[in-house]
Formats: C-alpha cells, structure tokens, sequence
C-alpha cells in the first residue's frame, strides 16, 4: 500500500506545480482554491494512510490542520488580508505544535526562534523600502512574523536533535514557507513585482513537503511498531 500512495503523492504534486504554473500566468481565485485544495487532499490521503498503518496520529492530525489553515488563509488572503494573515499564523501555530509532537519543546526552540525573527522584525520595520499604510498592518505583520520565525526555529531543532529524512522534509518545507512569506512582504509592502513569483513557487512546493511529512512519519511509525512487535515475538 505504501508503493501506492507515495504514487499517489507523486502524482499529486505534479497536478500541484502544473496549477502552480497555472496560476502564476492567470491569478484567479478558483484557479488559487484549487491549488491550495491539492495539498490539503495529499495531507488527508496521507493522514488515512497513518491511520491504516496505525502510526502514532498525534502529528498527522495536528499537521492536517495547520494544511487546512494554510489552504483558508491562502484562498482568503486576496479577500481579506489581515483575515488571510490570521489564518496563516493560525496554522503556523499548529504545525509548531506538530513539530513539538515530534520532539518536545525546549529552550533551544526559543534560541533559534530569536536568532530567526530579531533580525527579520528589524528589516521589516527599518528598510526604507516598506509601507505598510498604517500602524495596524505594520503590527499584523511583525506579529506574523515572531509566529513564523518560531515555527521555522522549531524545525531546526527538530533536525539538530533528530537527523534524519522526516526532520529534514520538514526543515526545507518550512524554510521554503517562511522564505515564501518574504516574497508575499515585499510584494505586498515593498512592490517589488518579481517577488511575486518567487513566492508562488516557494509557497506551493513548501506546502506538499509538510504535507508529504506526514507519510514519511507514517512510514517510520509503523516501522517502529513492526520492530517493538518483532521483539516481543522474540521474547516470547
């Protein structure tokens, strides 16, 4: 079964970074909904396969909603932004809450998470090249930013304490996200207009990684249950 959704995921990303392309060329909110709508199906697909392979689901199920938040905010950031805004944060929360669920929360995250969004919050307030229109979005944006920087701080950790293929998938999808984010500011903020697709296709790709995070976990899970029950057997 597990030949067959990595199939399926594989599949799926192609149909993901066609309608990446899609929209990059012809920026319409449907095109945009159904974008986002992929990587949520891969998270489910791949939360079912958790449940099939009975891995510990505690991050499966947190990761699929911070996808749901994402894919929300994505669709409602164009609508409303400070909505969009809050739905993102939303979800970066819950996939720092993810991450924690992999390796618990520690001082170091905090560390790593100052060294991230001190000097992120300083160029966002300080380069001549922003404005924000008004204090309030300043605020909005800052604050989405001390969220973010603390969930990228998180997965780096993450890989530091535990090297292998999860921690890194991780890692590069949220490094991707943050820098996605990066290109969204300047856009938004800065006018700068080839940012724009290079925030489309941070943005996308970041999120399948997460989403694909999932089933590499899954994989591991039921390998370590296979291997506590071989040694039960051998003990018997």
């Amino acid at each position: 079964m597990k030949k067959i959704i990595f199939v399926v995921n594989m599949l799926l990303l192609m149909a993901l970074i066609a309608l990446d392309v899609v929209y990059i060329v012809e920026k319409t909110l449907l095109i945009k909904a159904l974008t986002s709508s992929i990587f949520v199906i891969i998270g489910i697909i791949n939360t079912i396969f958790a449940i099939k392979s009975k891995a510990n689901l505690k991050f499966p199920i947190i990761m699929l909603v911070g996808l749901v938040l994402a894919m929300l905010g994505d669709i409602l950031l164009g609508v409303d932004f400070i909505v969009g805004a809050a739905l993102f944060a939303a979800g970066h929360v819950f996939f720092f809450i993810s991450y924690c669920a992999l390796s618990k929360f520690t001082f170091i995250d905090i560390i790593y998470g100052v060294i991230i969004f001190v000097p992120s919050v300083l160029f966002m307030i300080f380069a001549p090249m922003f404005n924000y229109g008004g204090i309030l979005m300043e605020v909005v944006c800052v604050v989405y930013a001390v969220i973010i920087s603390f969930m990228v701080g998180k997965s780096i950790s993450l890989l530091v304490s535990r090297k292998n293929m999860l921690s890194l998938l991780i890692l590069i999808g949220s490094v991707m996200f943050f820098l996605s984010d990066f290109m969204l500011l300047l856009v938004r903020f800065g006018d700068i207009a080839i940012a724009d697709i290079l925030c489309l296709v941070l943005y996308y790709p970041a999120e399948f990684l997460l989403a694909f995070s999932i089933f590499v976990h899954s994989l591991k899970s039921a390998s370590d249950v296979d291997v506590k029950d071989g040694e039960k057997v051998g003990e018997q």
